[in-house]
C-alpha cells in the first residue's frame, strides 16, 4: 500500500489523510506544527488520552464539544473543577463520557500547573525531550520512541494520569517535536521549515 494519496490539489500527502474528510485540514495546517502554547499543548495531551483505545476520527469530531466542556482546555479552570463539574461532563453526549479519562484531565490540569511553577512552562518542560532527527529511526517503534517513553514516565512520576508512551508518542507527531510527515508528502517541507523557524521554548 502506498504511503500517500493525491489530495484535490493533485499534490501527495500522508496516506492516513484521506480516511475522513476533517482529517485532510487537520493534515495540512496543524499536525506536525511545531506549538509552544501551553493550552494547546495542554489540550493535545487531555485529547490524546481521550483518544486512547479508540479512534482519532471520533476524538477530531468531537474537538469543538471538549472545548466547550473543558473552558478551552484552560488548566487553571479546570484544575477548580469540583464534584458538579464531573458529573455534568459524565452526562455531557457531546464528548466521551469515560469517567478515568474526564478524571484523569481535571488531575492534569493541577499537575500542569505544579509543572509550569518548576519549569517556568509546560512547552519548556515538553521541548526538553525534542529528538535529533538522526537519532530518531534507530530509537522508535511505528509508535514509540525514546523520548515518549520518558516524557511518559517522568509525568507519571509527577502524577499525571491517561498519558503511556504510545499516547505521548502521538502529542509528539502532532505538536511538531517531530516531523513524521512522509518523505514524498507535499506538507513535510512546510513542517520542516516551521520547525527551522520555530523559537524552541526555554532556550
Amino acid at each position: 500500500m502506498s504511503a500517500t494519496i493525491i489530495g484535490p490539489d493533485g499534490k501527495s500527502r500522508c496516506q492516513w489523510c484521506g480516511a475522513a474528510p476533517a482529517f485532510l485540514d487537520y493534515h495540512d495546517t496543524e499536525w506536525g506544527f511545531p506549538v509552544s502554547d501551553d493550552h494547546r499543548l495542554f489540550e493535545k495531551l487531555s485529547l490524546e488520552g481521550f483518544q486512547s483505545g479508540l479512534s482519532w476520527r471520533t476524538i477530531l469530531a468531537k474537538r469543538p464539544n471538549f472545548r466547550a466542556a473543558f473552558h478551552d482546555f484552560d488548566f487553571n479552570k479546570i484544575a477548580r473543577f469540583t464534584q458538579r463539574d464531573l458529573d455534568r461532563l459524565l452526562k455531557d453526549q457531546g464528548i466521551v463520557r469515560h469517567r478515568g479519562k474526564i478524571e484523569a484531565v481535571i488531575n492534569n490540569a493541577g499537575r500542569a500547573q505544579e509543572l509550569i511553577k518548576r519549569e517556568g512552562s509546560l512547552a519548556a518542560f515538553v521541548w526538553r525531550y525534542e529528538p535529533d532527527p538522526k537519532q530518531l529511526a534507530k530509537a522508535r517503534t511505528a509508535s514509540t520512541s525514546a523520548q515518549s517513553l520518558a516524557i511518559s514516565k517522568d509525568l507519571k512520576k509527577q502524577g499525571w494520569k491517561f498519558l503511556g508512551p504510545t499516547t505521548v508518542y502521538a502529542f509528539m507527531q502532532a505538536m511538531g517535536l517531530i516531523n513524521d510527515h512522509v518523505e514524498d508528502c507535499v506538507i513535510r517541507t512546510k513542517v520542516e521549515r516551521a520547525r527551522k523557524n520555530f523559537t524552541r521554548p526555554g532556550r
